[in-house]
């Protein structure tokens, strides 16, 4: 005869617990999907479903036009000024410190 022991039973706790949890989230998606609205009749559509807004303003000329270039410098910006710092590192097996350029 089996006799029910520690292990089974926390794995049986645990099975129950995923169970539920997939259960919920499977009936959460479920009335999602449900919310969704869709085309009774896709091959009839009038206009298409993504319209050119949805997908943002069309690309500029060159790499950094008005499209999703890099941002342009602000106006009035300049390269901030090299500066030194005070740093220290391994060399050799020792340990060395002394000024650096940023």
């Amino acid at each position: 005869m089996l006799v029910p022991n520690r292990r089974a039973f926390l794995g049986l706790a645990t099975n129950a617990i995923a169970v539920a949890t997939i259960g919920t989230v499977g009936a959460r998606l479920i009335s999602v999907a449900n919310a969704m609205p869709l085309n009774p009749e896709p091959g009839r559509a009038t206009r298409p479903s993504v319209v050119p807004a949805q997908w943002g303003p069309p690309p500029g000329p060159g790499w950094g036009g008005p499209g999703w270039g890099a941002p342009r410098p602000r106006p009035g910006w300049r390269v901030p000024p090299r500066r030194r710092r005070w740093v220290c590192w391994w060399q050799r097996g020792r340990r060395r410190c002394g000024w650096r350029w940023r």
